[in-house]
């Protein structure tokens, strides 16, 4: 019904930056809140940044200052700017739509399937 492909991934040397991009697609009517989460080997899935449909946004303590979270509801599409990046923001990032009305009118709670993201000291 929805599918969240998450992109951008990498390894990068501590200090870089890295872009990462979360489409959805499928028989969506309207999404409300967009979030990324984060999750560290052996460690819980964290939240990192949310953005509402108007583009509100809140972040994590860690990542104040660092990372930028953006959409464009043209596309269905939510962005994770990461700068400054450090060895303790190594994870696998998912992108999540907790509440995505679909055509039928049903809503769903959506995730990606995750993209890591490495970073070397």
């Amino acid at each position: 019904q929805v599918q969240l492909v998450e992109s951008g991934g990498g390894l990068v040397q501590a200090g870089g930056s890295l872009r990462l991009s979360c489409a959805a697609s499928g028989s969506i009517f309207s999404i409300n809140d967009m979030a990324w989460y984060r999750q560290a080997p052996g460690k819980q899935r964290d939240l990192v940044a949310t953005i509402t449909s108007m583009s509100s946004t809140n972040y994590a303590d860690s990542v104040k200052g660092r990372f930028t979270i953006s959409r464009d509801n043209a596309k269905n599409t939510v962005y994770l700017q990461m700068d400054s990046l450090k060895p303790e923001d190594t994870a696998v990032y998912y992108c999540n739509a907790p509440r995505v009305v679909l055509t039928s009118r049903s809503v769903v709670n959506s995730w990606g399937q995750g993209t890591q993201v490495t970073v070397s000291s």
